[in-house]
């Protein structure tokens, strides 16, 4: 059956050469669009997993990017406040501006955790839309899929046909992966863990893990000594079984409580590219359970 739909896909790939050019501010966007694409898009991404998507230098290569592209896929929720809107001014690129087909953001089909009560650059790098660390929930990424592949079709409408089969070629592979990761998954309910940065509500939310406290005292502020102590002393009214932290952050944080608490570290590739394993979306979610498994035991 997947060779015939293949098959029927590659019957649809006329043109042959890629008709798209898509910039992509994040890798799990990237991966996305080369799913629902193939070889239609020219795809590009705006950063790498050892990045902080936060901050970013909107630099000439990528202002050149932006220039040539058909469609920009972001996360959103202002992930991307301090350097997309650049990007977008300095390309002068109709096409791509907000408003336009162009302009896609993943957040905008998303219900948005931890929304905060109040705003303000005290609190550190908060989101006043939401949480945007979405990709870590496959069932985030499904419904992101969906929308993509209609605004992929709609700039190509002639070629809607091969949008729809190649989101349904995806969709019927990520169910069975999403099924798959969620039997495995089963014993890492309830396990109570301990956060380097708030980048993870999303996968626990999904796997049903506890998050009891987290290193920054404030979103994107680096964690002091006081304020590590201050968590080590809080773990022992509320315990924790593992440490969890992004492989593009720092590791003296996790380290510090690891040495003084026992705590096993799970460094989590957080998006495609961040390990060996995570080189694509089904690959970053295999790798991901992988490490918490181990940290859990």
């Amino acid at each position: 059956m997947r060779k015939y739909l293949l098959l029927c896909l590659a019957a649809l790939a006329w043109p042959a050469q890629a008709a798209l050019k898509v910039l992509a501010c994040e890798p799990e966007w990237a991966a996305l669009v080369t799913e629902l694409a193939g070889e239609r898009a020219e795809v590009a991404a705006a950063t790498s997993a050892w990045q902080d998507p936060h901050r970013i230098e909107a630099r000439p290569s990528l202002i050149a990017r932006a220039r040539r592209a058909d469609l920009v896929v972001c996360t959103g929720a202002g992930l991307e406040i301090g350097w997309l809107p650049v990007l977008l001014r300095e390309s002068a690129n109709p096409r791509i501006q907000p408003g336009r087909p162009g302009y896609f953001l993943a957040a905008d089909f998303v219900a948005l955790l931890d929304k905060p009560q109040r705003v303000s650059r005290a609190e550190g790098d908060v989101h006043p839309e939401g949480n945007p660390h979405i990709q870590t929930d496959p069932r985030q990424i499904a419904r992101v899929a969906e929308a993509l592949a209609q605004r992929l079709a709609r700039l190509e409408p002639d070629q809607a046909a091969w949008y729809q089969a190649r989101h349904a070629d995806f969709t019927r592979r990520w169910q069975a992966a999403q099924q798959r990761w969620e039997t495995r998954a089963a014993r890492l309910r309830g396990v109570r863990v301990v956060s380097q940065h708030n980048g993870f509500p999303y996968l626990y939310q999904w796997l049903g893990l506890v998050e009891v406290a987290t290193l920054e005292p404030k979103p994107g502020l680096e964690p002091s000594v006081a304020h590590l102590g201050a968590v080590t002393e809080a773990l022992k009214a509320r315990p924790a079984s593992l440490i969890v932290r992004a492989a593009y952050q720092p590791a003296r944080p996790s380290e510090w409580l690891a040495e003084r608490t026992g705590l096993p570290i799970a460094v989590l590739p957080f998006t495609v590219g961040g390990s060996d394993r995570a080189s694509d979306l089904f690959g970053l979610f295999d790798d991901t359970l992988d490490r918490l498994l181990a940290a859990a035991r």
